[in-house]
C-alpha cells in the first residue's frame, strides 16, 4: 500500500528530528560559566571534541571556547591556526591547556606555541602570530573535558573567512611540557577549515524610516546569551519542536493505520466493497 501524505509528513519530520536531537545533545548543549557565550558551535569530526565561538569581523578578533578530553588523565588538549596555504601542524599558532600542570585543586595551564616543527615543546610558552587576551581554561562538561577559553586578533588574516585549524589531545604533561601525542589515525585527522563567518557577532540594526525596526529590509542576526549548532541553523526550528512535531505525526500513523476498515468481513477479511442488489425486473 502507497504511503499517506500523512505518513510522509511523519516520515520527514523524523527524519529532519534526528540530527537535530542529536546536535542538540552534543556541542549546543555545553554550559560554560557565567559571561562566557559564543554565537555558535561545532563539533569537530575527531577525537571528540568541540569549537565553540564568536567572529568580530570589525576588529577582527574570535572569541572561542575548545572542549575536549586529555587521551589520559593528566594529559593535555590543544587547538590552533595555521596561516599558511597547506594547513597541517606545522606552522600552527597554538594555544594548549595542560590538565597535568595543574597545581592540585586548580585550573589546567595555558601555554601558547609557534609550532615550528616536531621537535618536543618546552615548559615556557612561545610567542604567537595573534595577540592573544583572555587565556584560560576549566574542567567541566562530564568525561574529563578539559575547556580551553581564549580571544585571538586575527589581523594577520586580513579579509579570508576561512582559516586553517588543527586540534590534537595528549596523555601526559612532563616538568610542566606536553609530550608528544599518540600517532593513531584520529590524531592525525585532526584538522580543518574554519568558517569565521559562521560564528559572526551581530551587528546593530539600522533604524528604518518606516519605523519597522528593519532598517533597509535586510536581516540581521540578534544578539544572544545562548548558541546555536550549524544543524540546528539548518534545521531552522529548534530540535524539541522537531522531534514533538515527529512524534505527534508518528502518532497520528498509527491511530490511521488502527481504525477498522468498515469494507472487512470478519469471516475473510475482504476489502471488496459488497455490491449493491439489483432491484428484480419481474413482477
Amino acid at each position: 500500500m502507497a504511503p499517506t501524505a500523512t505518513q510522509r509528513l511523519a516520515l520527514l519530520l523524523l527524519a529532519v528530528a534526528m540530527p537535530a536531537a542529536a546536535v542538540s545533545a552534543s556541542c549546543a548543549g555545553e554550559h560554560f560559566p557565567q559571561g562566557r557565550t559564543y554565537v555558535t558551535c561545532e563539533d569537530l569530526p575527531s577525537l571528540g571534541a568541540a569549537l565553540h565561538w564568536t567572529y568580530d569581523a570589525s576588529v577582527p578578533s574570535l572569541s572561542l571556547a575548545f572542549v575536549a578530553a586529555p587521551a589520559a588523565p593528566g594529559g593535555w588538549v590543544a587547538w590552533g591556526i595555521n596561516p599558511a596555504a597547506g594547513g597541517g601542524m606545522v606552522g600552527t599558532q597554538a594555544l594548549v591547556a595542560l590538565a597535568g600542570a595543574a597545581v592540585s585543586s586548580s585550573a589546567p595551564v595555558v601555554r601558547t606555541y609557534n609550532i615550528t616543527g616536531y621537535a618536543p615543546l618546552g615548559k615556557a610558552s612561545t610567542p604567537i602570530a595573534f595577540p592573544e587576551t583572555d587565556l584560560a581554561a576549566d574542567v567541566g562538561g562530564g568525561g574529563g573535558k578539559v575547556r580551553l577559553y581564549a580571544t585571538l586578533r586575527l589581523e594577520m588574516v586580513g579579509t579570508k573567512k576561512v582559516v586553517n585549524h588543527v586540534w590534537q589531545v595528549g596523555s601526559s604533561v612532563t616538568r610542566g611540557a606536553p609530550d608528544v601525542h599518540a600517532m593513531d589515525p584520529e590524531n592525525l585527522a585532526a584538522m580543518g577549515k574554519l568558517v569565521l563567518a559562521d560564528g559572526a557577532a551581530a551587528s546593530p540594526i539600522a533604524p528604518s524610516s518606516s519605523g519597522d525596526g528593519r532598517g533597509d529590509g535586510s536581516s540581521s542576526r540578534l544578539p544572544s546569551s545562548g548558541q546555536s549548532s550549524r544543524a540546528a541553523d539548518m534545521a531552522g526550528v529548534s530540535p524539541p519542536a522537531v522531534v514533538g512535531l515527529a512524534f505527534l505525526g508518528f502518532l497520528t500513523m498509527r491511530c490511521r493505520r488502527q481504525q477498522p476498515n468498515p469494507w472487512h468481513r470478519s469471516a475473510g477479511l475482504s476489502l471488496a466493497r459488497p455490491r449493491p442488489s439489483t432491484p428484480s425486473l419481474a413482477k
